[in-house]
């Protein structure tokens, strides 16, 4: 009897073989309406990763006070730093947009597709998974972007990677990026952006690098976070040659009442002020792309703070967001986690190796001639 290789009731299977990579973000409101806050808060705040408190007591904090009080608050936060006209509207997610866009202009491969989504808000992990297998891809490669390893970042974004699989029948092979907060790329191109600012604005009499912070008892109970963060500004540091008086790693955006990560950076740049330091520079590390923890409460809110208690000057840094030196970053990172998958190099690293061979054989040739004259002149001698 002649094997049927395609029987009638055969499901359909989309094209298989290509490799899907990922960007993902925190995520952000679809607008700033109240609600719009109150959707993206709920889904942010309901997340067990984020708040680790017994479920009842917080639904009935969460339910019963803050999503009736923290949307119009946030919104209004929100609105300040709106990109008016413009469709993504969040500078978050035109720049995580842009990012990916770069990427997979450099990457240029038929057999890579290159997408992004965000952990909370549009476009979504889920959905943005079940686009890539459906467009053949049989292998994805997840890249949380957060530097540094978080439970409450990093993990929750492959919690959720996760849940979308669980019920798949096939699922596609996954990979998801490990941090990168000491990548010599990454300490690099922090370094260029604190050399830029200090070449704009002049050298400021102090230098804070703000994290964002988690709980405390997050960091007790094993959490990596403030470790690598002190890593990350630490090679900061040694990179610049920044005296250690001045240069400060301090932890932001706290919430509730219970101890965080400390120092805490309202409180270091306000003492700052008072101490009289007239120009601080400020950077947050721990973001890929400027958003309302970084433009409105860093670069607003903080900047008003430090003037009012005595600071003249305050210089913002801004994240590497899709700037040459932070795609050259990502784009590094990408590759290294592809490996095995996909065999390439975005075009600017060709030519930067075509460079590099081209100078290691003229270096080769020199030798060469120069050892040829050598046993030239020996050979007399010898003879």
């Amino acid at each position: 009897m002649p094997i049927n290789s395609m029987p009638s009731d055969h499901p359909y299977f989309p094209g298989r073989g290509k490799t899907g990579l990922l960007l993902v973000n925190l995520g952000t409101p679809d607008g700033t309406d109240t609600p719009s806050m109150r959707r993206y808060l709920k889904q942010f705040l309901s997340d067990r990763r984020v708040i680790e408190v017994p479920r009842l007591l917080w639904w009935v904090i969460l339910n019963g006070i803050i999503l009736n009080v923290r949307p119009r608050k946030s919104g209004d936060a929100y609105a300040r730093i709106w990109l008016k006209d413009d469709p993504d509207g969040s500078p978050l997610r035109r720049i995580t947009r842009l990012q990916a866009e770069h990427v997979a202009k450099q990457f240029q491969r038929d057999d890579l597709i290159v997408d992004y989504a965000m952990r909370y808000g549009q476009p979504a992990i889920q959905s943005q998974m079940q686009k890539l297998q459906d467009a053949g891809c049989s292998q994805i490669v997840v890249m949380p972007l957060y530097p540094q390893y978080a439970a409450s970042t990093t993990a929750t974004v492959n919690d959720e990677v996760y849940k979308w699989a669980l019920d798949l029948r096939w699922q596609p092979a996954i990979r998801t990026v490990p941090p990168w907060h000491d990548h010599k790329s990454y300490i690099e191109a922090l370094a260029k952006s604190v050399k830029a600012a200090v070449k704009k604005s002049g050298r400021p009499d102090d230098l804070v690098i703000s994290f964002h912070g988690i709980p405390k008892s997050y960091f007790v109970s094993g959490d990596p976070y403030h470790c690598q963060c002190m890593k990350t500004a630490r090679l900061l540091r040694e990179a610049l040659q920044w005296d250690e008086k001045h240069f400060h790693a301090t932890f932001q955006s706290r919430f509730g009442s219970e101890p965080w990560l400390q120092p805490y950076t309202d409180k270091t740049v306000v003492k700052l002020a008072e101490s009289g330091s007239k120009h601080v520079a400020i950077m947050a590390p721990g973001f890929v792309a400027d958003c309302l923890e970084t433009l409105d409460e860093l670069d607003i809110e903080l900047h008003e703070e430090f003037i009012e208690h005595g600071g003249e000057t305050f210089t913002y840094i801004p994240c590497l967001n899709d700037t040459a030196d932070g795609m050259k970053v990502i784009e590094e990172v990408a590759i290294e986690n592809l490996l095995g998958w996909v065999e390439m190099a975005p075009s600017r690293q060709k030519a930067g190796r075509t460079a590099v061979n081209k100078t290691a054989a003229k270096k080769t040739a020199a030798k060469k001639t120069a050892a040829k004259k050598v046993t030239a002149k020996k050979a007399p001698a010898e003879a």
